[in-house]
């Protein structure tokens, strides 16, 4: 008898064991970045370990860096698909999926990461763009800092020095900035440019700070302009089967671990990058120049201005009349979110 009684406490340890293992939830992360790059570790594992942390463990996030679960220009795609419960990556590797929200990334409304997803979140908060997102459930969204333009052997001051030269362009609006004033954009994901760069298949491109120091390209550069005509508008989503699929607690778990504070953490931690990719190159020696106020400069004004122009009129000719508005809500919420 007792060892039958002994049988059954073990068999009973044993259902109770599986049931504890199979209620664990492994939630997979795909993003762009390099796995030891701080925007990993002080965002996207951060993010992991409080998920985890809240859910008592139930949940579980894996992180896939550096696109090894998907490419950058699919990432949102394996988030409505469900090949990645989670993806980050920038919206400007879709053009045209996230017209309204690709306002955000236009001259002059970004002067930080922290300003820019402030903007962005409250936007998305608030209604503005949140329709492009529909697909998926939105995590947090956030920007880079502005990004500036960088170069191998030309130095660049005014807009016709970029005449010829091949420039990575981050995004559409952008690279038709660029293409305007002369360049020959060419597109690439984040990750592939310090190989194209280093074999001379393009001479420059246009980065934040951040970037510049994360994926090494201040190594293969020796120019630079500081001309914010551009940031980039990234997001955290999660697939929306995959959330479903969670229970009620779990769900909540992920919903206070979404919006504002997040997008907070991010912009800080890309500040702090941008700081340190450009004492990076101060540190080399590299030629830095400043255009400190583009929109009225009298070379850079023309061509910006003009880029804005032409994006809010061509929004408004596939019937997105709120373009505008838009617009002047994101260049409203400047001073509020320099706050």
């Amino acid at each position: 008898m007792k060892h039958a009684i002994s049988r059954l406490l073990l068999a009973t340890s044993a259902l109770g064991l599986c049931a504890s293992v199979g209620a664990q939830t492994t939630l997979r992360m795909a993003h762009l970045w390099p796995e030891g790059s701080a925007v990993n570790q002080e965002i996207y594992r951060a993010w992991a370990e409080r998920v985890e942390q809240d859910s008592g463990g139930e949940l579980k996030v894996e992180i896939y860096p550096s696109q090894t679960l998907s490419k950058a220009d699919q990432a949102y795609d394996a988030a409505v698909n469900g090949i990645a419960d989670i993806a980050v990556t920038l919206q400007g590797y879709t053009a045209g999926r996230f017209p309204l929200t690709e306002i955000v990334q236009l001259p002059g409304i970004v002067n930080s990461a922290s300003q820019g997803a402030c903007i962005l979140q409250t936007l998305y908060d608030e209604g503005d763009i949140a329709g492009e997102y529909n697909d998926t459930r939105v995590l947090f969204l956030f920007t880079t800092g502005p990004a500036y333009l960088h170069t191998r052997d030309t130095e660049i001051r005014t807009p016709t020095d970029l005449e010829g030269l091949r420039i990575r362009r981050p995004s559409e609006v952008a690279g038709e900035m660029l293409a305007s004033m002369g360049a020959q954009p060419l597109g690439m994901p984040a990750p592939d440019i310090f190989t194209s760069l280093q074999r001379g298949v393009m001479d420059g491109l246009s980065f934040p700070w951040e970037a510049m120091k994360v994926f090494r390209i201040n190594e293969l550069t020796k120019y630079h302009l500081q001309v914010p005509y551009y940031a980039g508008a990234i997001v955290a989503t999660m697939s929306q089967a995959s959330y479903e699929r969670l229970s009620p607690e779990m769900q909540a778990v992920i919903d206070e671990n979404s919006g504002m504070e997040w997008a907070q953490q991010a912009g800080r931690v890309f500040d702090a990058l941008d700081e340190a990719g450009r004492e990076e190159a101060v540190a080399q020696g590299d030629t830095i120049h400043v255009v400190e106020d583009p929109l009225n400069d009298p070379d850079w004004a023309e061509p910006l201005n003009q880029g804005t122009e032409n994006y809010l009129e061509r929004l408004e000719e596939r019937g997105l009349d709120e373009a505008r508005g838009i617009y002047e809500k994101a260049m409203g919420l400047r001073e509020q979110c320099e706050a």
